[in-house]
């Protein structure tokens, strides 16, 4: 199956590093000399034989020789996984190399898709990896990641079911069509084991939370023709709280300003008649003495600087999850039924239920005087106060007044199945081979959100606190409130009496048939048979997003003395409506020309063409590869092509939705003279304005498209060593821009004091985005209106440019009586990631522009495993590059005092295994062996729990797992 001494090295290689978790072959029959197979069935019979020589490769449809081809490809084997210490397949994707973008996952509790797991590579958006199982396209993810873009998650994928996995990075739309810009993932699930197998699995962390109970079980059987797999896998996953962790349990100890509670009962002033200056006013004549029960005892009379006293506690973050509680459930079956000697019918079906659930912790869980949102953002004008003042109330609840957090944590429910049946065969005794399949994916997502009950919470707090509304000053509402009432815990059954969940669904679904003819042999020249494959595919598929219908209602409150106010119906939130679905068909076809022995010439081409809203939006793309083989241990090989992405979705169907949330006004704070390194001491309101978002889709968006290139090299110098380096480079066009709200705020401050050109596109985006009310003087300092609204809406405007290097190592060797050893690395860096936003504005360098872009430049990864006898051991290393700290990302740049990058961030994971008698493993696996914390970034302020980018880094710590793979003998029926 292996003509040069370069794939012997490589499969060589892959071979041992497959057995370094079951030295007695436990896990799979499939040949480790296919790693990137996607057809992995049982072994053809005697009178296929002809077909044994060639394999069917991720990155190309023609069945050939040679494993490296001019696709570099990526495979992580079901071994390797679990020798390496992941625990999931999600952990094995996004600790590569290739994964170097920052992304939202689960400890981001305030997100749109908290419960999903995704990943970036080489920086590039979410949603530019097409992903795969079985060489078929996963069904999107229900959610919207940040609220708006479609993406998959690889959070449901049963990571004992999984055979392998193949990555292709750079541009591959010509043989898989749309998304395929960043590059493909193929998960590819076992289609055969040697005999029933049971494994049960446990795992705990060294400083408390994240549980793991994990079981599965897997089958083979013959029966005549009939052959099936099936198999099932259970987990469960207690949460992880912040307070399980230091770095999380409280407020940053060593920022750039003292350690600072949070504001659990406040009263603010922003403007007095008499001049007093704005600032935090204690109105408990008892000095928090009646709350101090609440946080565990450590509610306190705390004092911010520069603001004033109020009532506060060290310990609020630690009510937040930072790893989710999960339930999860499996099913899969793997069927083939042959027919005669030239058709075989197959069947699979992989099932995904789970169960999530977290939370924000009280910063999402609190009052504030909203009364006044549409004139104010939340003040009042009280006039016993200092001749009249502009005030705000605020009430964090505890957890002793919510009856504890773990009792009101949201609840994700998901339901997803991907079902394939078809055909394959030979056109008699020809050189032809087809397939025809079906495949039909459905994503069913309940979300059961933890909600404050506008109507009931506001009045709660009227007629305990606020009183009636006695008129209106400068548009503001006028009341009196009874402040020390403020000072009191809610009892749990008044907070339930205001609280409670909304339901929301949310649903994808895929159906496409597709057909494949394929020749190995089409003809002769000189050096070897061409070859040739045509796919046609059609289909449909669809996203609907039904939010709970109070998401999107309004309630009026009266505030007596005839006073009516309209607020949403769901205090502080809101959702993201969409629905709609399209048709689509592409054709496809790849030529395989072997010129000279040692020049093979690759071409592939394809036209997507999908069917939305009354137009059609289509797209060609193609790709020329080139293979040389100078002589049998290396090869030079080269791509260049073009890829796509045709608008979500989402993107064109998302009806305008809003959410809520806080962001900074830099553009009036650095006017008062706050920024850089005190820009924490800015005064309310601009420290963090309370606004209202609004995001929607645009039907008239057209194709993302780019081009793409890599060129590369794979020497093989000596028998079972291989060594490869690629270079990658991509060129995108038309692409969606959605500026975020703390982007755009800093963006305006940027332009105000002409960092930024004034007259530049950049500049006039951020200012119309920027919903305003009426600005003032404030010490004689002229400031904007306070941000009442931001918009962030979806043109096709933007351009991105990256370069990067991908590389690796791989060589496995026999020390004889020592045993064997097995050393693989892999490594990526980012050469060059700009970005434009607007055609006429100047392209940034993400690299050097630290407010654009908090990746890692670059990330490696080593592993070395021994195997002798019984026992296998496996000690590897993960190195995360450098990326800025806080200051700098808030500041774009490295000059000002402060900034700066974190230094490299290096985890340890460790395994070994034991086989006590042949058909029994035992495994231990550890995770992040030096107990290593992100690198604390002590350029946050001290307003801030957790001091480093929950984006980038994990403070899960070590963790331990005990595995036992026990095989019960043959597989019934064999």
């Amino acid at each position: 199956m292996i003509k040069s001494k370069l794939a012997v090295a490589v499969v060589a290689a892959l071979a041992f590093g497959s057995a370094a978790v079951h030295a007695q072959d436990t896990q799979t029959s499939t040949s480790t000399t296919q790693p990137q197979s996607q057809n992995t069935d049982q072994a053809p019979n005697a009178k296929n034989a002809k077909k044994l020589q060639a394999v069917t490769v991720t990155g190309s449809l023609i069945p050939q020789t040679q494993i490296e081809t001019a696709t570099p490809v990526i495979t992580i084997t079901a071994d390797q996984m679990k020798a390496r210490g992941f625990a999931t397949v999600a952990q094995a994707l996004q600790q590569a190399s290739f994964a170097t973008g920052s992304v939202q996952g689960m400890q981001d509790t305030n997100s749109f898709t908290t419960n999903a797991e995704t990943l970036s590579m080489f920086g590039l958006p979410v949603g530019f990896v097409k992903y795969l199982v079985d060489g078929r396209p996963m069904g999107s993810f229900p959610g919207l990641y940040n609220g708006s873009d479609t993406f998959n998650s690889i959070s449901g994928i049963p990571m004992d079911l999984v055979d392998h996995i193949d990555i292709l990075p750079g541009g591959q739309s010509s043989l898989y069509g749309s998304d395929a810009i960043a590059g493909v993932i193929n998960i590819v699930l076992k289609k055969h084991v040697d005999a029933p197998t049971l494994d049960v699995r446990y795992g705990w962390t060294a400083d408390g939370g994240g549980a793991n109970r994990r079981v599965s079980f897997a089958d083979s059987f013959t029966l005549g023709k009939w052959t099936s797999l099936y198999g099932v896998q259970f987990e469960n996953d207690s949460p992880m709280w912040r307070r399980d962790r230091s770095i999380t349990s409280t407020f940053n100890t060593h920022g750039t300003s003292p350690e600072t509670a949070s504001r659990d009962y406040l009263v603010l002033t922003a403007y007095s008649n008499d001049g007093t200056a704005p600032g935090y006013q204690l109105m408990d004549p008892d000095n928090c003495a009646n709350v101090s029960s609440q946080w565990g005892g450590t509610e306190t009379k705390q004092y911010r600087k520069g603001s004033g006293y109020y009532c506060g506690s060290m310990d609020t973050p630690g009510v937040g999850t930072l790893q989710l509680a999960t339930k999860q459930a499996n099913a899969y079956t793997h069927n083939t039924f042959d027919v005669n000697d030239n058709v075989q019918l197959y069947g699979d079906l992989l099932y995904n239920y789970s169960e999530k659930k977290s939370t924000n912790g009280s910063s999402t869980t609190w009052w504030g005087t909203s009364v006044a949102t549409t004139q104010g953002a939340g003040y009042f004008w009280d006039p016993t106060v200092h001749g009249g003042s502009l005030m705000l109330l605020q009430h964090a609840f505890s957890p002793e007044e919510v009856g504890g957090y773990r009792n009101i944590m949201s609840k994700e429910y998901e339901n997803s199945y991907m079902l394939t049946l078809g055909a394959r065969g030979t056109f008699g005794q020809s050189n032809w081979d087809y397939d025809l399949g079906f495949t039909h994916s459905d994503d069913q997502l309940i979300d059961r959100s933890f909600q404050r009950l506008a109507g009931p919470m506001e009045a709660y707090f009227s007629k305990h606190v606020l009183g009636p509304q006695l008129g209106t000053y400068s548009g503001y509402p006028v009341f009196e409130p009874n402040y020390a009432a403020l000072y009191n815990p809610v009892s749990q059954a008044d907070f339930k009496s205001f609280t409670g969940y909304s339901t929301s669904h949310a649903k994808t679904w895929d159906n496409m048939v597709r057909g494949q003819l394929t020749n190995a042999s089409l003809f002769s020249l000189p050096g070897g048979d061409a070859g040739v494959a045509v796919v046609l595919e059609g289909g449909n598929q669809g996203w609907d997003s039904s939010p709970d219908p109070r998401l999107m209602q309004n309630v009026t409150i009266d505030y007596g003395n005839g006073f009516t106010y309209d607020t949403p119906y769901y205090w502080g939130t809101s959702a993201t409506p969409g629905a709609g679905h399209r048709s689509r068909w592409a054709a496809t076809t790849e030529l395989k020309f072997p010129l000279l022995q040692q020049l093979t010439l690759d071409v592939s081409g394809r036209y997507d063409s999908y069917a939305v809203g009354g137009t059609t939006v289509s797209h060609g793309t193609y790709n020329l590869g080139l293979e040389y083989r100078p002589f049998d241990t290396l090869l030079l090989r080269g791509r260049y092509g073009t890829a796509f992405k045709v608008p979500t979705l989402s993107d064109e169907f998302q009806r305008p939705s809003n959410y809520y949330n806080g962001v900074t006004d830099y553009l009036n704070c650095g006017r008062l003279g706050y920024s850089g390194d005190n820009i924490d001491a800015c005064p309310s309101p601009y420290n963090s304005t309370q606004y209202k978002g609004t995001t929607f889709g645009n039907p008239g968006l057209k194709p993302i498209t780019a081009t793409v290139w890599t060129y590369g090299v794979v020497w093989a110098p000596v028998e079972r060593m291989s060594v490869s380096v690629d270079y990658l480079h991509w060129d995108i066009n038309n692409e969606v821009a959605q500026v975020g709200a703390d982007t755009l705020s800093n963006t305006e401050y940027l332009c105000d004091i002409k960092t930024i050109d004034p007259n530049s596109t950049t500049c006039s985006t951020a200012f119309n985005l920027i919903t305003r009310g009426p600005g003032k003087t404030v010490n004689g300092v002229p400031l904007l209106g306070q941000i009442m609204g931001i918009t962030t809406n979806k043109m096709n405007v933007a351009n991105e440019q990256v370069n990067a290097i991908n590389a690796s190592f791989n060589y496995g060797m026999d020390a004889g009586g020592f045993g064997k050893l097995v050393w693989a690395a892999t490594y990526s860096d980012l050469l060059k990631h700009t970005y434009q936003d607007y055609p006429l504005d100047p392209k940034i360098d993400l690299l050097r522009h630290p407010g654009w872009s908090t990746d890692f430049k670059s990330k490696a990864n080593a592993s070395l495993t021994w195997l002798k006898g019984d026992w296998s051991t496996t000690l590897y290393v993960n190195r995360y590059g450098q990326t800025p700290n806080y200051l700098a990302s808030q500041l774009d740049n490295y000059t000002d005092k402060g900034t700066g990058k974190l230094g490299a961030w290096i985890l340890w994971n460790a395994s070994v295994t034991y086989n006590p008698i042949k058909n029994l493993a035992l495994s231990l696996q550890i995770q992040n062996v030096f107990n290593k914390m992100p690198p604390v970034d002590n350029s946050y302020p001290g307003t801030t729990w957790g001091p480093y980018n929950s984006d980038n880094y994990n403070p899960f710590g070590r963790a331990f797992f005990l595995e036992a793979n026990y095989k019960f003998g043959q597989g019934f029926g064999s």
